[in-house]
């Protein structure tokens, strides 16, 4: 294995990669918290349904690859009681505790609006930030018929490193985001172009040992 310095600066090129996403400052219709163990998604979440005006906030999530076995209760229960300390409206707030993945997180979302004759065009993602470009891809793949912004905490890799105090965790999780937007390309998400030297880091972050979510064989 490479100097951590060597490596944790190869994840800060790819941190930077995954979190390169356009928000937007419009009204929208719903937000949608990606569901997972960490609770500054859910404030992300209860900020933006406040700054867009948002009618609805799906808090998404059972329990995931790195959350299965941990957590007490599923992700997107935590999430909800979160946004509520943060002022959202209990009524506006629904809870998808099935989805074991970001795909099911939007098509279990989608359902739950569907229920309620509630069909909307435009929409917020509430992320992680080194999800933030993996969640669009597949946003847009899964429930095309909105238009999707992301919202994440906006920081830098060393100092969400610091905040989080998990950096095995976190590049692991890192990585394999970044091979997912090759493997799932044009199936369960929308193609995203990662430029040669983008999977060159992912390469070495893998020799280095980080690839616990790696999908193998794709």
């Amino acid at each position: 294995m490479r100097a951590m310095n060597e490596i944790l600066r190869d994840a800060e090129i790819l941190f930077a990669f995954l979190g390169d996403t356009e928000d937007a400052s419009d009204k929208a219709d719903v937000v949608l918290a990606m569901g997972g163990s960490d609770l500054s998604v859910a404030d992300t979440a209860a900020k933006a349904f406040f700054e867009r005006r948002a009618g609805w906030l799906i808090c998404t999530g059972g329990f995931g690859k790195d959350t299965a076995g941990i957590l007490p209760y599923p992700e997107s229960v935590m999430y909800a009681k979160r946004c509520m300390e943060s002022g959202v409206p209990g009524d506006r707030i629904l809870i998808e505790d099935r989805s074991t993945n970001s795909g099911e997180n939007f098509r279990y979302g989608k359902a739950l609006l569907e229920e309620r004759g509630v069909f909307p065009r435009t929409g917020v993602i509430a992320s992680k930030p080194y999800m933030a470009k993996r969640a669009w891809a597949t946003a847009a793949k899964q429930w095309p018929e909105v238009r999707w912004s992301v919202a994440c905490q906006r920081i830098g890799f060393m100092e969400y490193l610091a905040q989080k105090d998990d950096t095995e965790k976190i590049l692991n999780l890192m990585v394999g985001d970044l091979q997912r937007l090759r493997a799932y390309a044009g199936t369960f998400q929308e193609p995203v172009a990662v430029p040669d030297a983008i999977w060159a880091v992912y390469e070495r972050l893998v020799t280095d040992g980080y690839d616990k979510f790696v999908i193998r064989g794709a």
